[in-house]
């Protein structure tokens, strides 16, 4: 596995590198926008950690450009040292799968990288297919068709929507959504939420996910007693 470290401190950069080759994975470094640009253009990076404050164009801008790009499935991990709420919200609404917020340990970093490559490139699976209203996903192939229509979605995304499909009408919290899908038993809640937001987004009038207020998110309505909502809201 090739993982690209773009970071314009180069202490970051190496200690970093340390840590993944500790783990058997390949590292390519770079320092600045332009050099991580024409290294994610070859296409040849298994996973991209990207600091959001070096010279542009900037993690959050190369995110939005592999996401729009030929290969959008990229799984990218942002470095950041802005530690506000919204920025880091920010860069999951880009696209990122996740973030790490400096100062870091740098072997949580690297667990983060290995936690996400688990989940991208995982090991070979019977062919399953999930189905819910007008939403049909494969899991070997990871694929998603929504009203008839092809949906390119995240690594992350993904793996949320498989979960809830195979889980219909249960409410989950965004802590048992965290572990569940993410695999953390640590984080930020508001990762999940929005995850859920881009995923309603991407779905449109096929998504069935449901917020059950003061509860959590279920993939149709719930027989809970409790009124559920499709808007955007921050479920506990």
């Amino acid at each position: 596995m090739r993982i690209l470290v773009a970071d314009d401190d180069p202490v970051v950069r190496e200690v970093v590198r340390r840590y993944l080759e500790r783990d058997g994975l390949e590292v390519v470094e770079t320092a600045d926008g332009a050099q991580t640009a024409a290294v994610l253009a070859r296409n040849e990076i298994d996973l991209a950690v990207l600091d959001v404050m070096m010279p542009g164009p900037d993690g959050i801008e190369l995110t939005r450009a592999v996401r729009a790009g030929p290969h959008p499935d990229m799984p990218i991990i942002l470095l950041t040292a802005l530690g506000e709420e919204d920025d880091r919200v920010i860069g999951l609404q880009a696209g990122a799968d996740d973030y790490v917020t400096k100062p870091f340990s740098p072997r949580e970093l690297a667990l983060r990288v290995a936690s996400v490559l688990r989940r991208t490139h995982p090991q070979p699976v019977a062919e399953e297919v999930l189905r819910g209203d007008g939403v049909e996903l494969h899991r070997a192939a990871r694929t998603v068709v929504a009203d008839g229509a092809p949906v390119e979605l995240t690594a992350r995304e993904f793996d949320l929507l498989a979960f809830l499909l195979a889980h219909q009408r249960r409410v989950f919290s965004r802590q048992e959504l965290l572990a569940e899908v993410w695999g953390w038993n640590f984080g930020d809640l508001s990762t999940v939420t929005v995850h859920v937001k881009r995923l309603r987004a991407k779905l449109g009038g096929a998504h069935r996910i449901e917020t059950v207020w003061g509860r959590g998110y279920a993939w149709g309505r719930a027989d809970l007693g409790a009124e559920p909502s499709k808007e955007g809201a921050d479920a506990d």
